[in-house]
């Protein structure tokens, strides 16, 4: 398997330690963002920079039900 094609650990671990900064879902996980909100930024544009990448990279997550291979990181993250 290439590089490119394997997961970001980084960015996996933000997902499930950085918080929204504002909005309706303000200081929720990444990772609890509902689909529902995501599916809005995906219609209406996703902020730029960072923020933008990961909620893209979310969205991209859960849309493919992948939403297991964040769990165990999570779980580490609230043992912290």
């Amino acid at each position: 398997m290439s590089e490119e094609l394997q997961p970001n650990g980084e960015l996996l671990l933000q997902l499930v330690s950085m918080k929204m900064p504002f909005g309706k879902y303000k200081d929720r996980l990444l990772c609890d963002l509902p689909v529902s909100y995501l599916e809005w930024f995906q219609r209406n544009g996703f902020p730029t920079g960072k923020l933008g990448m990961l909620l893209q990279t979310i969205y991209e997550i859960k849309l493919n039900g992948l939403e297991d291979l964040l769990r165990p990181l999570k779980n580490n993250q609230q043992k912290m």
